[in-house]
């Protein structure tokens, strides 16, 4: 199973992080190790001073395949789900100053928490899924896919191109703005729509 991240796919989230808005999806991977789930609770690392959340839609792969058609993207994930790629900014900051690899950053032990998955309706609507984050009970993040900068299916395509998708593969396909930082006592609820799909505490 991989985990595999698409980083700066809202432009306005490229925007405060002072980053281009890409011409190419961003692609990175966390390892089976980083997935946390059924709403165990997230132990903050001893590594960072500066914890992020970023919430993000999770797509689960339900077919194999490599070079995807984009028009036949749809048919190799069947649930969604709502996610947070935590990341410890401190490090990222200083990986990236020195041109180095920001692995330790993004894809450390449990980084990678994934709600509940939902299966995809045929007449669901890609381009108009809501989605939001609350932590203590007030809203942090709101997203919706129509502000993607590419669509589910072009990531499917674009990502297959490189590496075979098998079952059961995760996609985590970007965060809006409104990123920020948790402390020890934070919980973190995340939906779609009106499910609540994700629920735990910082610890």
């Amino acid at each position: 199973m991989k985990i595999i991240c698409v980083g700066r796919n809202y432009a306005k989230h490229a925007e405060e992080l002072k980053n281009e808005v890409p011409s190419d999806p961003v692609i990175f991977m966390k390892p089976k190790n980083a997935l946390l789930q059924n709403n165990h609770p997230f132990y903050y690392p001893e590594f960072t001073d500066n914890l992020h959340y970023e919430c993000e839609l999770v797509l689960r792969i339900s077919k194999n395949g490599k070079h995807i058609q984009e028009r036949f993207a749809s048919k190799y994930y069947d649930s969604i789900s709502v996610g947070i790629d935590f990341t410890a900014r401190d490090l990222q900051e200083k990986q990236k100053a020195k041109g180095l690899p920001w692995e330790i950053a993004k894809s450390f032990d449990n980084s990678a928490v994934v709600g509940k998955f939902i299966p995809l309706k045929e007449d669901t609507d890609l381009k108009d899924i809501n989605f939001c984050l609350y932590k203590n009970k007030e809203i942090v993040q709101q997203g919706n896919t129509k502000d993607l900068l590419f669509s589910f299916d072009k990531l499917i395509a674009y990502i297959s191109r490189f590496f075979t998708l098998n079952i059961g593969d995760l996609v985590f396909t970007g965060t809006p703005e409104g990123v920020g930082p948790v402390q020890i006592g934070d919980g973190l609820e995340a939906f779609i729509e009106d499910d609540s799909l994700l629920e735990f505490q910082v610890k």
